[in-house]
């Protein structure tokens, strides 16, 4: 039998293709390569027999003509499937990369170190190498935490964020407090089930209310979507801090948090707290009737407000002159 999600891929992949974005590997250091969807136009096309190229030569790029934004993906899947709708939104008035974090969509390191700030890093050296000097970075969830690594390591790199259903560090006792609520163990028992029902209960914890699916649907997802569980485990195993080694960073960028109002993993009061602890760079903004996934749940609402917000950061969308 076909697996639909396996089908749909591709042609989530060629729609965004048409849109302007081309898939690109690039290598960050010996045994560490990162997927990034970049906009064509930065690509420099080199004509030349690349057999006869020194191995050592690095490509060329083109700086992005609009703004840029970064959509960093969450813990669920790979960049383009979280984000196809704001991909497809934003590259009107952005220059829009979509980057896929180690172990998801063929970005992958030989390197043992599976920590937040190493993905940060990465994707810092990433971008660098695609041309970006200066970005707008979204993030939603695990892409949120390591978007506020990212930002407190490269605040040059990282001009704004737009975080949503996410935290500035998952601390033993955040995690304690929404384990129990949500009643796991682990991370890994949440995002990575290994039956239909764990994946019909993920779907629901994320969303706000969940349309019917048939089964087949969910065994398609339970095929494509955790792959690399090894990895991905050890990921959210080095995601948790102690509370006696989590910081107190304070952030010269804009934040500004877009939260769902029925967030199940990262409720309202801890939104409220962050905003509290970064003070008058922060904002927030409700989406009504929405849960963790509120990018894919209510993608319009979630793409109104968003595009008001990078608007307030860029102005009419143009890139800014110094």
């Amino acid at each position: 039998m076909v697996n639909v999600i396996a089908t749909l891929k591709p042609l989530l992949h060629g729609l965004i293709n048409i849109a302007g974005l081309t898939s690109q590997r690039v290598e960050l250091e010996p045994g560490t390569v990162m997927n990034i969807w970049v906009p064509k136009q930065t690509i420099i096309i080199n004509n030349n027999n690349t057999k006869t190229q020194p191995k050592n030569q690095t490509q060329k790029w083109n700086k992005p003509n609009k703004p840029v934004v970064v959509l960093a993906h969450p813990f669920s899947a790979d960049g383009i499937l979280m984000w196809f709708f704001q991909a497809l939104a934003l590259t009107s008035k952005y220059s829009v990369y979509v980057p896929d974090f180690l172990f998801f969509g063929g970005s992958t390191t030989n390197t043992a170190n599976r920590s937040a700030t190493f993905q940060a890093e990465c994707l810092a050296k990433g971008l660098r190498k695609v041309g970006v000097d200066k970005c707008t970075l979204v993030g939603l969830s695990y892409g949120g935490m390591v978007g506020f690594k990212m930002a407190e390591l490269y605040p040059d790199l990282v001009e704004a964020m737009v975080v949503s259903s996410t935290v500035i560090e998952l601390t033993e006792s955040i995690t304690g407090e929404c384990l129990d609520r949500l009643g796991f163990s682990s991370w890994s028992e949440l995002l990575l089930p290994e039956t239909v029902e764990g994946v019909k209960l993920l779907f629901s914890i994320g969303n706000h209310k969940l349309p019917w699916l048939p089964d087949f649907l969910y065994r398609d997802f339970l095929e494509v979507m955790f792959t690399n569980r090894k990895e991905k485990a050890q990921l959210l195993e080095a995601l948790v801090v102690s509370d006696k080694d989590s910081t107190t960073q304070t952030y010269p960028q804009r934040i500004h948090f877009l939260w769902a109002d029925d967030d199940k993993i990262f409720n309202l009061e801890l939104v409220h707290t962050m905003k509290g602890r970064i003070g008058e760079k922060a904002t927030l903004e409700y989406i009504q009737n929405a849960g963790h996934l509120l990018q894919l749940e209510r993608p319009f609402a979630y793409n109104k407000h968003l595009k008001k917000i990078l608007a307030s950061i860029h102005g009419d969308g143009k890139p800014k002159h110094h």
